[in-house]
């Protein structure tokens, strides 16, 4: 299905009253059995992504009882799900209570009984066509795909994906993560592939791949993780990767390198993140007691202030719960206007064409 920007998240009526009364008996329980349990268990959380700092650190203040164990911060979505796998019937601190995984990672997970269902208390107000139906995973922010230039290093800032290939860009461009196992970096190849004419799945799958052999070949791909340190020490001058990552580190470097953000003039991509908890979580009622923090207003509020537009967006504008700043704060409309939202069957098959083909096609080892 393709949505539209700003439109995707439709709003919905809100609760009832004896429902809001109920949740709230539920909740005075629900946060004893979490503080009674002490810890949750995060993973794949960069606390320049999204704001998760920020997030984090707001859950923290609200239950001061319980200790959030990060592991791994620069894990992938594919990561998340091994990390579940590898840690069935371990209650120790290696086993995540929690993930955050690109939208198709939602229902692999799901089919692999590696979920379990909740409903948060604002399960209405996230659209319907990001969300199981059942309550095994739910969408909750999505942002763009980004060019992030380090224009010290950059003369020319590249406005499109076809610049990129130009001998100028010669050992300059990256991927933000690996393209066989990082969600980001397998929907950057579905934007390249878009770019050059592909039908979103397989084909662009496909047709991206080709466009990072191209890049490759010339030697104007760097098989290096990209991000905010790269970037700035001049390792990857320029790193495709989510409009809300590139911002967040412009904010950060401040102007030090200075920072120009591009979402390119064609392929443009947007992509939706899901919530989930582990099937084998050691601390489940944590583990809600998180969701019910991060679909809060508060909650979502702090990842609108981190550049991402939260699931319960359209839900909270109508109600006059978002702050206009942080509305203002985001790249102008305009640049959402042509944004492609892939349907889980093409995530799928685009998801399915990148992994299998990396390797062979283009040949490079990222990490």
């Amino acid at each position: 299905m393709t949505m539209k920007p700003m439109h995707w998240l439709a709003g919905a009526a809100a609760l009832l009253a004896t429902t809001a009364l109920v949740h709230a008996e539920d909740m005075t329980a629900l946060e004893a059995a979490a503080k009674a349990e002490g810890m949750l268990t995060t993973i794949a959380l960069p606390h320049d992504w999204c704001g998760y700092g920020a997030v984090i650190d707001g859950f923290k203040a609200k239950y001061p009882d319980i200790k959030v164990n990060e592991l791994n911060p620069d894990a992938g979505s594919a990561d998340e799900l091994e990390a579940i796998r590898a840690n069935k019937g371990n209650t120790g601190p290696q086993a995540p209570d929690v993930i955050d995984v690109g939208l198709s990672f939602g229902p692999q997970a799901k089919e692999e009984g590696l979920l379990q269902p909740y409903k948060v208390s604002g399960w209405d107000e996230i659209p319907d066509n990001i969300k199981d139906a059942d309550g095994y995973w739910y969408g909750d922010y999505y942002g763009v795909m980004s060019f992030m230039v380090n224009k010290d290093l950059v003369d020319t800032v590249p406005t499109d994906w076809a610049d990129l290939a130009k001998p100028e860009y010669a050992g300059q461009v990256a991927l933000a993560g690996d393209p066989r196992a990082s969600n980001q970096a397998i929907l950057a190849v579905l934007a390249s592939g878009l770019s050059e004419g592909g039908k979103a799945g397989k084909d662009a799958g496909e047709k991206g791949l080709g466009f990072f052999k191209k890049l490759n070949d010339a030697k104007n791909f760097v098989p290096v993780i990209g991000k905010a340190g790269t970037l700035a020490q001049g390792a990857t001058p320029i790193v495709v990767t989510w409009d809300y990552n590139a911002l967040a580190a412009r904010d950060t470097l401040a102007g030090n390198p200075p920072v120009e953000v591009v979402v390119p003039a064609s392929g443009v991509l947007a992509g939706v993140y899901v919530q989930a908890i582990s099937a084998h979580a050691p601390h489940p009622n944590a583990a809600k007691l998180w969701m019910e923090y991060i679909y809060s207003d508060e909650g979502q509020n702090l990842w609108l202030k981190g550049y991402c537009h939260p699931a319960r967006f359209n839900a909270m504008a109508a109600a006059g719960k978002v702050p206009q700043e942080l509305i203002d704060a985001l790249p102008p409309a305009e640049a959402y206007a042509k944004a492609y939202f892939p349907s889980l069957d093409e995530q799928a098959a685009n998801k399915e064409a990148v992994v299998a083909g990396w390797d062979k096609v283009v040949g490079a080892n990222v990490q």
